[in-house]
């Protein structure tokens, strides 16, 4: 099987093309996939399948433990930037399916990739996340030694944002109690954010079926909007994680729907052929 390696600063991705649409991604092949020692090693796998009348392709994204996802921001950068290297596209604007709706992409300079990542999602039901009210920014997440607030909300896919008043450090303990929490009914990433300056959010993120990651694009995306409205954050901002920035602008309010732009690198690192028979024979 032939596939390429491409991340967005640092959040990592098999690439599989499948314009055919024959491909079928079985858990524990998408596990052997991204094991960092016994496979070709990633975030997540993404299936390039061909588009509908609407679109131009379709994202099918599944995380590194096998669990399907709804949604990938550095993904489907990743995604645009790999079908025009590959000549399977020369549009410079795409719209691409995901199982989060259809995404606007534009390739824009180097490898620089604009997303038009659609409005966020408040509603509760809509999250989803269990918390009464018409919407959950402030929501209060019990764990066993302490009780959390989180700004929770969606991208089409569920977070909890959680601010915190300095740098923030290590994501897994708490990221893995509130991720399989009783109040996120399909789990939840989370986020860990420090608003540094009015145009500059700090973050780092516990991903829904990965765990930490470099980055996360939808993250990113909740971050800023988070920040804007809990923290008066500006409309555009800088968000910093550990593998680089991504430049995010919202000019929404709680009233008024308006969606998300993201904008950030997404660059080829290698390609290869690899036995699907012999990585499963190989793998932990």
């Amino acid at each position: 099987m032939r596939f390429s390696k491409y991340h967005g600063i640092g959040n990592d991705f098999v690439m599989l093309a499948d314009l055919e649409d024959g491909l079928r991604l079985r858990p524990e092949v998408v596990r052997a996939l991204c094991d960092r020692r016994f496979g070709v090693g990633g975030d997540g796998v993404i299936r390039v399948a061909p588009g509908d009348v609407d679109t131009d392709f379709f994202m099918d994204y599944v995380n590194s433990d096998g669990s399907i996802g709804e949604m990938c921001g550095n993904g489907i950068r990743c995604l645009a930037r790999f079908v025009n290297d590959h000549g399977y596209s020369a549009k410079d604007t795409l719209r691409i399916g995901t199982r989060a709706g259809i995404k606007v992409v534009e390739l824009g300079p180097g490898n620089d990739v604009t997303v038009d990542m659609g409005p966020p999602i408040f509603v509760p039901d809509e999250v989803p996340v269990e918390w009464n009210g018409s919407d959950a920014l402030h929501a209060k997440i019990e764990l066993e030694d302490a009780v959390v607030e989180a700004a929770c909300l969606s991208m089409g896919n569920p977070h909890a944002v959680v601010f915190v008043d300095e740098e923030p450090g290590d994501p897994r303990p708490a990221g893995r109690a509130i991720e399989t929490h009783a109040m996120f009914p399909n789990g939840t990433n989370v986020e860990f954010a420090h608003v540094e300056a009015a145009n500059r959010v700090r973050m780092r993120v516990w991903e829904r079926g990965a765990g930490e990651t470099l980055a996360c694009g939808t993250g990113a995306c909740v971050v800023a909007v988070a920040a804007k409205l809990v923290a008066g954050a500006d409309e555009e901002v800088t968000v910093a994680l550990p593998g680089g920035e991504l430049q995010v602008a919202w000019k929404g309010s709680l009233d008024e729907e308006a969606p998300v732009f993201m904008t950030g690198p997404a660059v080829r690192a290698f390609e290869g052929d690899v036995d699907i028979d012999q990585l499963m024979g190989g793998a932990s």
